[in-house]
C-alpha cells in the first residue's frame, strides 16, 4: 500500500517548472511543463482538466511519465516489454511513495503479472535542463526482452511549428522545418553511431519562433547508439496537452534480453524549455555542460592538425618544418594524423595495427614529438581504434573480432571490430594504453569512419553492447592517463551528442572545412553544444572537400568561434599569410576567454545569405560578433543590424579587430561608424546596439566583418 503522498510535486529552476500528479495508483502524469507559475499552483488541476467527448473513453485518459495503452493512450507507448514469445501492455502501479528531494523526483512501479519494475529519475538541474532516466528490471522467473522504452513528455496546443536538423557527409546540421500535424514526426538513426543526419535536438515551439523569439520545447537522447527522436499528435490530444516530445535507444529484435535479477538503464533523455527563442534554450544546454566536473577549464590550446597538411605522405623533415612553422605563429597542439601505423600508406591497408611503422618511422615517433615538445607544443596522435581493414596484422590473427558477418559490405575499405568481445576490447585498451605512455600522448583524435551495418555478435544485434563497450573503453583509457583528452571524430559530425560527451573532450565538428558550409554547420552545432568543445579549423585556401576557393579573413573568422586550430600545410604560406595568422591566432588567445565562457547568440534574418552570431559575456560586459555574407543580397544594402544580447543599460565601445584580415567590400563607401572603430572605437549604447544595430556595409559573397565589443567605463 502506498503511504500518504502529496498529490503534486512540483519541481521549479531557472524559470522552468514541471508539475507532476503522483496520487497513483497510476504512474505520475505531468499537469505542466514549461514556463514557472509560481508558488501558487492549486487551481492548475481544475483548471486544465479537459471535456469528455463523444464516441471516446467514458473519462479523459491521463498521460503518464511512460503512456500506455492500459491507461488508454493510443500514441506510440512509452515502454514496451516481451516475454519467450509473449507480449501485453504493461500495466504499471506504483508501489513506494514517490521520493522528492530538492529538484529530484524518483518514481518505482511494478506490473507484478509481467515481472517487471520500471523506477523513473527525473532532475531538473539549476539551469533549467530536465534530465528523465528510466531503469527497467526484470523481476520475473524467465528472459525478459526490452522491445522499447520511449521517454515522453507532453507539449502545450501552442506548440505547433517544429524543428529538427540533418545532413549528409560535409554538410552535417542542415535545418529542417515541419507544422505539428496529426500523426508522428519520427525521426530514428539505424547507423550504430549518432549520424551526419542526426536531429542534435528535437524542437517544438509557438509559430514563428526563432533564435532570439518565440517559446521553445527541445528534447535530445543523450546516447551515440541506434535512437529514436519523436513529436506526436493524436486528434484527441495528449490527456490536457497537444502532443508529446521524447524519444530514446532505437532496439533491435531480442538486443536488450534480460535475465532474472538483471536491469537495464535507458540513455538519458534531456527536455529543454526556454521562453527567449532557441537561443535560450542553447543558454540552458552550454550552463549545463560547462558545469560538469569533467569540463574542460584550461584554455583551450590552438592545433595544428596535419591531414589536409601532408595527408598519408609522413616526411620528417617536411614534418619538423611544418612544426617549426605552426610554433612560430603561436601554435600549442600538434596533431600527427593517419598514416603514422602498420602498413598504413592508404585507407586500404593495416587499420587496427596500433604500431608505429618502422618503414615509415624506424626511429618511431620519438625524433618528432620530441621536436614539438622543445618547441613549446602539445603532442597529439589520430587513431581509429574501433575499426580495422581485412588487411591487418590483428584481422589475419583474430579473424572472429570482426563485428557482424564476414561479407558485410566494406564502407571506406573498413569494418568494425567487435569491441563486445572481451578479448578484443582487452587487446585494443593495451594498444592504446601502450601508445599514448611510450610516446607521451596528450590528445587522441578518435575517429569512426563508417555506420554500423548488420552488426551482430554471437547472433544478437550488438550495437547497443557495441556502444556500451566503446564508451567504458573511453573511460578506462582517461582513468589511465587523467591528462588525456580525446576528440570525438567520426567522418567528420557523425559522432556528436551528449553521450559521447560524457567520455571525450571535444568534437570534429565536420571534415569540411570550405568556411562558407562550415559557416551554417558550426552555427546550428551550436544549438546543443558551447563553442569550447567544437573543433574550428582553418583550412587552405582551397577547400579539400568542395574545391572552392575562400579568403583567409572569412577562414579565419568561421575558425574564430570554437577551438581553434589549423588544418594546411603552412610551410607553404607566403611572409604575409604567416603574419596574418600569427594575428588571428594572438585575438583568438585574447578572445577565448569570453568565446569559451559566453552565452551563444544568432540573430532571426530573413535574408537566406546572411548570418549574424556572436558571443556574450554572461554579464554583458563584452561580446564578438561575426556578420557573414554568404551570397548576395536580395536588396542593395543590409540595412541596419541589431546586436543580439547586450545589455540596453552599459554603454559599448565597437572595434574592428586587426587579427582577421578585412573583409572584401561591394560599396562606394563604407558606413560611417566603421571608421572610428578601426581606431579607438566606436562609442554608443546597448540600446542603440540591441534594439537598433549598427548599418552593415555591403560585403561580397564569402565574406565575413568580426566585430569585437567592450563596455566602457
Amino acid at each position: 500500500m502506498l503511504s500518504t503522498a502529496p498529490v503534486v510535486v512540483t519541481l521549479r529552476a531557472a524559470g522552468v517548472q514541471l508539475v507532476l500528479d503522483v496520487s497513483g495508483p497510476l504512474l505520475p502524469r505531468v499537469l505542466h511543463w514549461g514556463r514557472d507559475l509560481g508558488p501558487d499552483i492549486g487551481s492548475l488541476d481544475l483548471a486544465t482538466r479537459p471535456p469528455v467527448t463523444h464516441s471516446a473513453l467514458d473519462e479523459a485518459p491521463p498521460v503518464t511519465l511512460l503512456p500506455s495503452e492500459s491507461d488508454g493512450w493510443s500514441g506510440t507507448p512509452g515502454l514496451q516489454v516481451a516475454r519467450a514469445g509473449n507480449s501485453a501492455p504493461v500495466r504499471l502501479q506504483l508501489r513506494e511513495p514517490v521520493l522528492a528531494e530538492g529538484n529530484r523526483v524518483i518514481v518505482t512501479s511494478v506490473d507484478e503479472d509481467a515481472g517487471v519494475q520500471v523506477r523513473l529519475v527525473l532532475d531538473l538541474d539549476p539551469f533549467g535542463v530536465l534530465t528523465h532516466q528510466v531503469i527497467v528490471h526484470n523481476t520475473g522467473a524467465g528472459e525478459l526482452d526490452l522491445v522499447a522504452l520511449n521517454l515522453l513528455l507532453p507539449l502545450p496546443e501552442r506548440a505547433v511549428a517544429g524543428l529538427d536538423l540533418t545532413g549528409r557527409w560535409l554538410r552535417e546540421r542542415a535545418p529542417q522545418r515541419f507544422d505539428v500535424q496529426h500523426g508522428t514526426h519520427l525521426r530514428a538513426s539505424r547507423r550504430g553511431r549518432t549520424g551526419h543526419d542526426a536531429t542534435l535536438l528535437m524542437s517544438v515551439g509557438t509559430a514563428g519562433f526563432g533564435f532570439r523569439h518565440g517559446e521553445v520545447w527541445s528534447a535530445h537522447v543523450a546516447w551515440s547508439g541506434n535512437q529514436v527522436c519523436l513529436v506526436e499528435k493524436l486528434p484527441e490530444g495528449a490527456g490536457r496537452h497537444g502532443a508529446v516530445i521524447g524519444g530514446g535507444e532505437l532496439l533491435g529484435p531480442a538486443e536488450v534480453r534480460l535475465a532474472p535479477g538483471a536491469e537495464y538503464r535507458s540513455p538519458p533523455v534531456l527536455f529543454v524549455h526556454s521562453a527567449d527563442g532557441l537561443d535560450g534554450m542553447s543558454a540552458r544546454l552550454h550552463r549545463r555542460l560547462r558545469a560538469r566536473p569533467q569540463h574542460p577549464t584550461s584554455p583551450r590550446p590552438v592545433v595544428l592538425n596535419t591531414w589536409e597538411a601532408v595527408y598519408f605522405d609522413h616526411d620528417l623533415a617536411h614534418l619538423l618544418a611544418l612544426a617549426e612553422t605552426a610554433a612560430s605563429i603561436g601554435v600549442e597542439r600538434f596533431v600527427l594524423d593517419d598514416g603514422w601505423f602498420g602498413s598504413r600508406r592508404d585507407d586500404a591497408h593495416g587499420l587496427g595495427d596500433w604500431v608505429v611503422s618502422d618503414e615509415m618511422w624506424p626511429d618511431g615517433l620519438t625524433p618528432l614529438f620530441d621536436k614539438v615538445r622543445e618547441l613549446g607544443m602539445q603532442v597529439g596522435l589520430w587513431v581509429e581504434p574501433e575499426m580495422v581493414n581485412l588487411d591487418s596484422d590483428v584481422v589475419r590473427a583474430h579473424p572472429d573480432w570482426v563485428l557482424g558477418p564476414a561479407d558485410v559490405r566494406p564502407w571506406r575499405r573498413q569494418h568494425p571490430l567487435d569491441l563486445t568481445n572481451p578479448d578484443a576490447w582487452a587487446h585494443l585498451l593495451a594498444r592504446l594504453d601502450s601508445l599514448v605512455t611510450e610516446n607521451g600522448v596528450e590528445f587522441l583524435k578518435w575517429d569512426h569512419n563508417r555506420d554500423l551495418h548488420e552488426a551482430v555478435s554471437d547472433g544478437h544485434p550488438a550495437v547497443h553492447r557495441q556502444t556500451v563497450a566503446v564508451y567504458a573503453l573511453l573511460d578506462e583509457l582517461v582513468a589511465r592517463h587523467p591528462g588525456l583528452e580525446i576528440e570525438s571524430c567520426a567522418s567528420g559530425g557523425a559522432r556528436i551528442d551528449l553521450g559521447i560527451l560524457e567520455h571525450t573532450h571535444r568534437v570534429w565538428t565536420s571534415d569540411c572545412n570550405d568556411a562558407l558550409e562550415r559557416t551554417d554547420i558550426q552555427l546550428w552545432t551550436t544549438l546543443l553544444l558551447p563553442p569550447e568543445v567544437m573543433g574550428t579549423h582553418v583550412g587552405p585556401p582551397v577547400a579539400h572537400t568542395t574545391h572552392r576557393q575562400v579568403d583567409l579573413g572569412m577562414r579565419c573568422a568561421t575558425a574564430l568561434f570554437g577551438h581553434a586550430g589549423l588544418e594546411w600545410d603552412i610551410t607553404t604560406c607566403s611572409p604575409v599569410e604567416l603574419g596574418q595568422l600569427r594575428d588571428w591566432i594572438a585575438l583568438h588567445k585574447r578572445l577565448r576567454p569570453l568565446l569559451h565562457s559566453g552565452d551563444v547568440v544568432r540573430g532571426d534574418s530573413d535574408e537566406p545569405g546572411e548570418r549574424l552570431h556572436g558571443v556574450v559575456a554572461a554579464d554583458g560586459a563584452a561580446a564578438v560578433f561575426a556578420f557573414v555574407q554568404l551570397g548576395t543580397g536580395r536588396s542593395t544594402r543590409p540595412g541596419a543590424r541589431p546586436l543580439p544580447g547586450l545589455d540596453p543599460a552599459r554603454r559599448y565601445r565597437v572595434t574592428l579587430p586587426t587579427g582577421v584580415p578585412a573583409p572584401q567590400t561591394v560599396q562606394a563607401a563604407e558606413p560611417a561608424w566603421m571608421e572610428p572603430a578601426r581606431g579607438a572605437g566606436f562609442v554608443t549604447t546597448g540600446t542603440v546596439l540591441a534594439h537598433v544595430g549598427l548599418s552593415m556595409p555591403v560585403l561580397a559573397p564569402g565574406q565575413a566583418l568580426v566585430l569585437v565589443v567592450d563596455t566602457m567605463h
